[in-house]
């Protein structure tokens, strides 16, 4: 190898790899695994990511205040690296289907769809103005709001806290729907920098809308000046959020912030005298607990998501159960990939399923997809 370059001989193209190492390494981070013993050779896929190892950075706001210094997620030992389910053997591909098929007997897997609507978006979906995908974003923010109202989430004292926000076009259509609603806040939570943002359109109205460019897995709801003075509900909202990012978010709801609220409301008794020990001790207790009652730092979450298979074990929310079914790592890996044969395509055409019911229900639950980046 030439000096200052990485050691590994790439021997499909017959020379060494020309990246340049880290100081004091033989190779470079792609071909890392060369120095580490036992991996040398071995046939290994990436790691799954683990976000940002480091605080403080690029899209996250530690030095703002209201940033987790480290995140909470487990890391995976090196040792884990998974070929790609290409190279699986086909008796190892049916232990994984037999594996999954255990793991979801019992299950409830039928999620019944209800698409609703709401009167706060009904002039812009009758505007002929807008286009093909304009028109399917708005149906999906009108079922949003149709859910939400459902739930009773559209309501007075509430902060909204909108993951993913990108343009804040989600936020946007909950402040219209709640136009004459008072005591209202809205938290947009983004890590990228955004154009042509909305909330800016709010400044004239009473609505509070604040903007935090922050990396959801540094976020610590607890330290955000607004919560931290009126302490609202919150109520977690999201349009398009993947999956690693909505484990994230649920991570940041339940159990930062939720937890971070219950550890307050515990204060210490108040002083007594002897004589009335025993009397402000009952007292003391039952209002204790209708102060837990009325406590509720998360009224509701309400998120839908796209790209459901872009997950990671590191963040996963569902670790506990894989582990209570006798999986782990590697196999919440491979069905990760194997997810998206429900959606590879490879099904009857159109013109072959126009007899069968079944068939055509099935297209018609399929839904174009368009990739969003925040």
């Amino acid at each position: 190898a030439a000096p200052g370059r990485c050691a590994y001989f790439v021997e499909r193209k017959k020379r060494f790899c020309k990246m340049i190492p880290a100081a004091g390494r033989r190779f470079c981070g792609e071909h890392g695994q060369q120095e580490v013993p036992g991996l040398a050779g071995r046939a290994a896929g990436p790691l799954p990511r683990l976000g940002k190892a480091g605080c403080g950075g690029r899209g996250s706001s530690a030095a703002a205040g209201y940033g987790r210094q480290c995140s909470p997620a487990a890391t995976l030992p090196l040792s884990y690296r998974f070929v790609p389910i290409s190279s699986l053997s086909k008796e190892e591909l049916e232990n994984l289907i037999i594996k999954l098929k255990k793991a979801s007997n019992g299950l409830e897997l039928h999620l019944e769809e209800e698409i609703l609507s709401h009167q706060a978006l009904q002039e812009a979906l009758n505007d002929p103005k807008n286009g093909e995908s304009a028109f399917k974003h708005l149906k999906q923010q009108a079922s949003i709001l149709g859910n939400m109202e459902k739930l009773h989430l559209l309501g007075p004292g509430r902060c909204f806290v909108e993951f993913g926000a990108g343009r804040g076009k989600l936020s946007h259509w909950v402040d219209i729907a709640l136009q004459n609603v008072e005591n209202i806040q809205f938290l947009l939570v983004e890590r990228a920098t955004t154009r042509f943002k909305v909330d800016g359109k709010h400044k004239r109205r009473d609505s509070i809308f604040e903007r935090l460019q922050v990396d959801i897995q540094h976020l610590c709801l607890n330290k955000v000046p607004i919560l931290e003075k009126k302490k609202l509900p919150v109520v977690g909202i999201g349009k398009h959020l993947c999956g690693a990012a909505t484990d994230l978010a649920l991570r940041c709801l339940v159990e930062s912030y939720t937890a971070c609220c219950d550890g307050e409301s515990e204060e210490p008794p108040p002083k007594r005298s002897r004589n009335d020990k025993t009397e402000v001790a009952s007292n003391s207790s039952a209002g204790n607990e209708s102060n837990k009652d009325d406590c509720k730092p998360v009224a509701g979450i309400v998120i839908a998501l796209c790209c459901h298979h872009k997950c990671d074990w590191t963040h996963y929310v569902g670790r506990e159960f894989f582990k209570s079914v006798g999986l782990g790592p590697v196999e919440f890996h491979y069905f990760q990939r194997m997810s998206s044969w429900a959606t590879c395509g490879m099904r009857e055409t159109t013109t072959k399923a126009s007899t069968s019911e079944e068939s055509e229900d099935q297209t018609n639950d399929t839904e174009e997809h368009e990739q969003t980046f925040s």
